[in-house]
């Protein structure tokens, strides 16, 4: 469903990602994991279509990304470290703004249904600045989700969560594996959210350290491996 082929990207004299490549099937729960400055936000805001390689390609479906067409980016939900909220506006208005943004029909009942997944219906017409990280968080879930994307990249996603909100983003994310969505998740948690992944990646010095599927692998196991490659 969503590829990077040979992804290579520099900031300044630092290399980022070098020449990496990663195929995520669609239905498939990817989790990524790896030390800060392994390149996996980078990697990300890259297949978001965010962010533009020096070198290589993403391909989504079938089709290779050239100029980010606006009827692919639809494609794509992303819960990254910015909301993209607006703080003056309602929980409510944030969520119509980006489903007019998508064009959808029917735009008041999947926003009801959306702020209920999240958990946030009570603060439907409050103003975002005044939410708590937590609930900024929870907003930024159903703004990533909103359109009914068919590919989520998730950053970081259970940061500010109290255990409610993990609970519930959980829930969440078991949904969208249910409904064969396929989702790839950075993380530097070996718990939260991980029960549904199908595979992990480890990436390290901007290098795919570890790419392996998660069935009859204990935590144990997962800290160990994660140990060994990240000390490489």
């Amino acid at each position: 469903m969503i590829e990077g082929i040979n992804i290579s990207k520099t900031y300044g004299s630092k290399n980022v990602l070098r020449d990496i490549s990663v195929r995520i099937p669609r239905g498939e729960f990817v989790a990524v994991l790896g030390p800060n400055g392994a390149g996996k936000s980078t990697l990300l805001k890259i297949l978001a279509l965010i962010s533009k390689p020096d070198s290589g390609q993403v391909i989504i479906g079938d089709q290779s990304i050239v100029n980010t067409p606006s009827d692919l980016k639809r494609k794509i939900g992303i819960i990254s470290h910015s909301s993209f909220l607006y703080p003056e506006l309602t929980a409510y208005e944030n969520l119509q703004f980006y489903g007019r943004l998508y064009g959808l029909d029917n735009l008041e009942a999947q926003i009801i249904a959306v702020i209920k997944k999240v958990g946030l219906l009570l603060a439907l017409n409050e103003q975002v600045y005044t939410f708590s990280r937590g609930m900024l968080q929870r907003l930024s879930i159903a703004r990533a989700l909103i359109h009914n994307p068919e590919v989520i990249l998730l950053d970081e996603p259970f940061t500010g969560l109290d255990q409610d909100g993990i609970s519930l983003l959980q829930g969440v994310l078991r949904d969208l594996k249910s409904n064969h969505k396929t989702i790839l998740m950075v993380t530097h948690s070996f718990e939260d959210g991980m029960n549904d992944v199908d595979r992990i990646l480890i990436l390290n010095k901007g290098q795919i350290a570890a790419d392996f599927p998660t069935e009859n692998l204990l935590s144990e196991d997962l800290k160990r491996i994660y140990h060994e490659k990240v000390a490489c």
